[in-house]
């Protein structure tokens, strides 16, 4: 029985309709911006396998220093003890996030980043004896699964069966160019209320709501109007940070800093699972108090995994070089290359880059959504010729790793047109 059938034995996938999924593609293997299956066959991988591998698969510096780290110490509790590796990784993420972050607490993933975050929100007014609970949130806001950061995303088919169960946010729409104002006015409104405990947004481009763009400046505006009113702003970065928009995290584009800032997928370089949540000496001292009730109760077995910080660590490690940040510029480059000449396309509408990330909508006469069954043939097209992929709906993006080759993002572009040109007839 092959790797594929074996799975299907035993394994749940996620988002994954196992009734009606074909079989797994067995990977084996990977190199690079390339995966190879069970039988050989060589995929690019085009969206950094779930947006986490930022450097390239199998990196032999990351994986020489996680083999090293693995032959001195490969976890101990963080509760009580340290370790080098996270002490090391803290010190050197508060140099390259914004200025006003002071604290880093770890975590496990991207959504338990978030968790973390809104609980530090929450629990900074709890202890200054402030009964504050609503969140504001962005329409067509993803921030993860666990049950925190489904509050705080838009009610949507990924939440609908625990709506019943999810606490209250109020929700503005997000800036989306033309829509400016009308959302300054309602966030505006919105901030007016005297029990919003905090503004959770992913900064410049909201990833699985559909891989939407939209411009820092009215962003700035919110997170102004928020410091006038004191109101603690969440910046989800586990999708835009790590080089993903062009600057190492999408908050160096606003002057407006936000107060608690969320990590995870490219924290590791995509080697392993950790999260990170920063957030500023304000927010920490709201913990501080000879009182115990006032910790912040929150942990994970893993807490500060010395493995996954060795890798965070030797990320950052190649971040430092010049070549890493070149490549963040040339992908860039050819993408707005590949968008200029699709642009025109009938199929095409809404094309839109930020960074290393690129999408556009594939027209279609089903109603546009996570759910759209054109999402299925692309997927199917894409891969049959090689090209790992995973739209969103009628929503098609790249987010490649930063070594990927202009050959590798050639075959990427060609297969994408090819594809838009062989739409079967609706």
């Amino acid at each position: 029985m092959n790797l594929a059938d074996r799975d299907r034995q035993v394994i749940w996938h996620p988002y994954t309709q196992m009734q009606t999924s074909g079989l797994p593609v067995p990977i084996v293997r990977g190199e690079g911006a390339r995966l190879y299956d069970e039988a050989g066959n060589e995929y690019i991988d085009a969206i950094s396998s779930w947006w986490v591998n930022i450097h390239g698969h199998a990196h032999p510096y990351i994986a020489e220093k996680v083999a090293d780290q693995l032959r001195k110490l490969e976890h101990v509790i963080f509760a009580g003890f340290t370790h080098e590796p996270a002490v090391e990784l803290a010190e050197r993420l508060l140099k390259v996030l914004p200025p006003n972050q002071s604290k880093i607490f770890y975590s496990d993933n991207g959504s338990t980043a978030v968790e973390v975050a809104v609980k530090m929100a929450l629990q900074y007014w709890h202890n200054r004896g402030r009964k504050k609970q609503t969140i504001i949130v962005l329409s067509n806001s993803y921030h993860g699964d666990t049950f925190g950061a489904m509050s705080v995303s838009v009610r949507d088919l990924f939440t609908q069966p625990f709506w019943d169960l999810l606490f209250d946010v109020v929700a503005v729409d997000a800036p989306v160019k033309g829509r400016e104002e009308d959302s300054l006015k309602q966030f505006a409104k919105a901030a007016e209320r005297d029990d919003i405990a905090a503004f959770i947004f992913e900064p410049l481009l909201q990833g699985a709501g559909g891989m939407i763009v939209y411009d820092h400046e009215p962003l700035d505006r919110m997170i102004g109007l928020c410091r006038e009113r004191g109101i603690p702003t969440i910046a989800d970065e586990v999708l835009t940070g790590f080089g993903r928009t062009g600057k190492f995290f999408a908050s160096d584009f606003l002057r407006n800093k936000p107060d608690i800032i969320c990590m995870s997928k490219g924290l590791t370089g995509g080697t392993m699972a950790l999260g990170a949540t920063s957030c500023t000496e304000e927010i920490f001292e709201g913990f501080l108090s000879d009182d115990k009730r006032k910790s912040f109760f929150h942990g994970h077995s893993y807490t500060g995994n010395p493995v996954a910080c060795a890798a965070a660590l030797a990320s950052l490690d190649l971040f430092e070089k010049k070549e890493t940040w070149t490549d963040i510029e040339r992908i860039a480059g050819r993408h707005g290359e590949f968008l200029s000449g699709i642009t025109s396309h009938p199929r095409v509408e809404d094309p839109r880059q930020i960074g290393t990330v690129l999408a556009f909508n594939v027209t279609t006469r089903e109603e546009p959504g996570y759910l759209n069954k054109v999402r299925d043939w692309m997927n199917d097209y894409c891969v049959s010729r090689r090209i790992v992929i995973r739209p969103l709906g009628n929503v098609m993006y790249l987010i490649p790793p930063y070594c990927i080759t202009d050959d590798e993002l050639g075959r990427v572009y060609s297969t994408l047109s090819a594809m838009l040109d062989e739409f079967p007839a609706e």
